[in-house]
């Protein structure tokens, strides 16, 4: 049965990664009655992803980095649960948000997979800490079997310590790169280049930045000293732009790009592999936010973000947002626009030291962005019959004829003429690529009824 709105809550955090657990330590400590909401059975989110307890793992924080930050804030959440002003519900997957006039009303079906029922969690305010998930940008043979994301391999690793194979190529643009690269080869796996399409010489151009933000660096030289010791190479401005194999991947081309990312005649290599981490980035997963109206821009690299004022506070009156859904920048930021967040939701006044620290962590997310941003030449990695997406097995060839032949001049047209982004992902992994070969720059921020899948037996519950 869903919870009577008479267990009416101050705040509902929906989301515990860095951002949702520092809000609601943050809030529980000015005394607010707060509503943990969480799809994961342990708070941490993506990023403090954690082995299953029946694994056994010695040490869990030798795959991550900030363990002691994260630390810190879960022995707060013991505290302020064993004290009842925090609520956790896990394993919770939110569907919907819902306002009434005076509260808001979460809507969730409950369950590692979502099928053990539904549940409603009421509160008079709501923060959003929903993350991101990976951009994916389609190539010949990217649908082979061993072919992962590159943050998938890191999930792999940090909450079932396997490996998607052991000889892994990782692809990509972004920083992610190097440390998905770095966990890999420390566990054992053989990792014979990181091919980055974009560069890092565009950090270079904002050295004022980069000066206010020497933890950036220092982590940037971990990494590289990691790939150093186990003997990683970086090649940068290459991507993969096509999988070899017939039961799953044998071997990759490696080719050099061009400033726009178009792939350079006659550079390709074959590179043998069991398995390709591969990932252009994160996108701000927003789909209850623009659900409830919420504004969004378009960020640096061309992927929507929630418009958030200097609070955290989103355009709709009652909800807040910190982390990713605002723009991608990290656990660090993450941490930090929580906790303003629950600073202004509780009317207290915050720290000016932490301001500032969510400004010039907000500063180098941006030049992050703008560094690793997707050139618009990536399309020509693709031939004729590269499925772009997946789950309705439509190929380049037929966005492109919806295109030059049919007349279709936007992202929602090409759906309509060829089913791309119509599957069980509805758009979320296909979206930029059709929009791209749509002749647009990225797709639009979707509002959608449902943020995630929901059975239909659910929906048609009468409620009390």
């Amino acid at each position: 049965m869903p919870n009577s709105v008479s267990d009416l809550h101050d705040l509902v955090v929906i989301g515990a990664g860095p951002a949702g657990l520092a809000a609601t330590v943050t809030a529980a400590a000015f005394g607010l009655r707060v509503a943990l909401v969480d799809a994961a059975a342990r708070p941490g989110g993506q990023f403090y992803r954690q082995p299953a307890p029946g694994l056994g793992a010695a040490h869990p924080e030798a795959l991550h980095h900030s363990w002691r930050a994260f630390t810190r804030r879960t022995a707060r959440l013991g505290e302020q649960l064993a004290a009842g002003r925090v609520s956790h519900f896990a394993a919770h997957h939110v569907w919907a948000v819902t306002r009434d006039p005076d509260h808001w009303t979460v809507h969730a079906v409950t369950g590692p997979d979502g099928a053990q029922g539904r549940s409603e969690v009421t509160a008079r305010k709501v923060l959003l800490a929903t993350g991101a998930h990976e951009r994916q940008l389609p190539f010949p043979g990217w649908t082979l079997p061993g072919v992962v994301g590159a943050g998938g391999a890191q999930a792999m690793l940090k909450a079932g310590l396997v490996l998607p194979g052991r000889r892994i190529v990782v692809a990509g643009s972004g920083p992610l790169l190097l440390a998905v690269a770095g966990s890999l080869a420390a566990a054992g796996a053989t990792v014979p280049v990181v091919a980055e399409a974009g560069g890092y010489a565009g950090y270079a151009r904002a050295p004022r930045t980069l000066a206010a933000n020497p933890g950036k660096l220092a982590e940037a030289a971990g990494h590289g000293a990691a790939l150093l010791r186990y003997g990683v190479r970086i090649r940068t401005r290459s991507a993969v732009t096509a999988v070899h194999g017939t039961e799953r991947v044998e071997a990759v081309t490696l080719t050099r790009l061009d400033r726009d990312w178009r792939p350079v005649s006659g550079t390709g290599r074959r590179i043998p592999c069991e398995a390709l981490a591969v990932g252009h980035g994160l996108v701000p997963q927003l789909e209850l936010a623009t659900a409830l109206g919420c504004g969004t821009h378009r960020g640096p690299d061309g992927a929507w973000a929630l418009t958030l004022d200097g609070r955290q506070r989103t355009t709709v009156d009652g909800v807040w947002a910190a982390g990713e859904a605002g723009g991608v920048g990290g656990a660090e930021l993450a941490f930090a626009e929580g906790e303003l967040a629950a600073h202004d939701i509780a009317h207290r006044a915050a720290p000016g030291a932490l301001r500032r620290r969510r400004d010039r962590l907000r500063r180098f997310a941006r030049v992050m962005a703008v560094a690793h941003a997707p050139r618009p030449g990536w399309t020509g990695w693709l031939g004729e019959d590269t499925e772009v997406c997946r789950c309705e097995e439509v190929t380049a060839g037929r966005i492109r004829e919806a295109v030059a032949g049919l007349g279709a001049r936007d992202t929602r047209t090409v759906k309509l003429l060829t089913r791309a982004g119509m599957g069980w992902c509805q758009g979320r992994m296909c979206g930029s690529a059709v929009a791209r070969l749509a002749g647009e720059a990225g797709p639009a921020a979707d509002r959608r009824p449902l943020a995630c899948p929901v059975v239909l037996g659910e929906l048609a519950c009468e409620h009390d």
